[in-house]
């Protein structure tokens, strides 16, 4: 079968594109190992529009139902990982190209659109503690937790841009910030730098490398070593931010569409297209500076209508052409 649009993901860029693509009756195929995506071990999620307090599971629960509610048009093979994606039976030198999709089970499909939505897998420190605290304290957005640590003591590792903004971002809720980084000096930007060296809530450690998350039913500390002494030391903290980047899961594209140093797809933000005809992207995947559920569905929605047109263009195409 040749569906319309194929898409690859289930978080809630994913559930977004599926639905849109769904009301304009395209025939769709998602492709997903699981639904909800990075948010689903997050206890209490704030900032899902329309939802004051709602659980990753519960969120997850949710898309799920919604792209279910489409079953004459929306097709989803769960679970399954994308190993392939290529470029078939293209027409030069317009590129207007069909896509095969081969999965890790070594099943093939193929689409006329793609829409790309499989998300980031955030860095972790492979620390003891870690996983079992996830959801539990330990953190990987302080955009979306932040709120959750009000008037808690909380550790961030990172000196780069990414824990530096963690710690702006707590400035408002948290009663002490410790900030953890692993060198001897910040490698953020120059004013936010500054910004926090003058907040007395926040007190910079160098020289740390984190050992272990400690804790019961919720983190209860932090433990660290200091390399310049080789000294084990530890905090006494309810939260842990690990602020050391992402790793956006585009691997399986590398070759067929442009990404930035980073690794990702670099996307024109008016209707979510990418460097090849018929291959759209939404959400932590591409280089959209904000990586936040709402704006990911949004983003999404524009590349579902952006693959509608793109079929109305492709299918008035005279033979010749197309």
């Amino acid at each position: 079968m040749l569906y319309d649009v194929i898409i690859i993901g289930g978080g809630p860029a994913g559930a977004a594109a599926a639905v849109y693509s769904a009301r304009k009756r395209m025939k769709t195929l998602l492709i997903t190992e699981s639904f909800g995506g990075q948010s689903i071990v997050s206890d209490d999620i704030q900032n899902w529009i329309g939802e004051p307090h709602i659980s990753g599971f519960d969120l997850a629960e949710k898309l799920e139902k919604h792209v279910r509610a489409f079953p004459d048009v929306v097709e989803i093979k769960m679970p399954e990982k994308v190993s392939v994606i290529k470029s078939i039976k293209c027409i030069l030198p317009d590129r207007i190209c069909d896509f095969e999709v081969v999965t890790e089970s070594g099943n093939t499909y193929e689409g006329k659109t793609l829409i790309l939505t499989a998300g980031a897998r955030r860095k972790k420190l492979g620390v003891p503690g870690e996983e079992k605290f996830n959801g539990k304290g330990v953190a990987y957005c302080s955009t979306c937790d932040a709120p959750l640590f009000s008037d808690k003591k909380v550790a961030v590792v990172g000196g780069g841009n990414a824990g530096l903004e963690a710690v702006v971002d707590l400035f408002s809720y948290a009663e002490k910030i410790y900030l953890l980084v692993r060198g001897d000096a910040l490698k953020g930007d120059a004013v936010t730098q500054e910004e926090i060296k003058k907040n007395p809530k926040v007190e910079i450690i160098y020289n740390a490398e984190p050992k272990e998350i400690l804790g019961d039913a919720f983190v209860s500390g932090l433990k660290y070593t200091d390399t310049k002494t080789n000294e084990e030391k530890k905090l006494d903290v309810q939260g842990v931010f690990v602020e050391i980047g992402s790793t956006p899961n585009s691997e399986i594209v590398k070759g067929l569409v442009d990404l930035d140093q980073y690794g990702q797809i670099i996307i024109n933000s008016k209707h979510s297209s990418t460097s090849h005809p018929g291959v759209f992207a939404a959400g932590d995947i591409t280089d959209d500076p904000y990586k936040q559920n709402n704006i990911s569905a949004g983003d999404a929605v524009k590349a579902a209508l952006a693959a509608y047109s793109y079929l109305q263009k492709r299918e008035k195409m005279p033979p010749a052409e197309a």
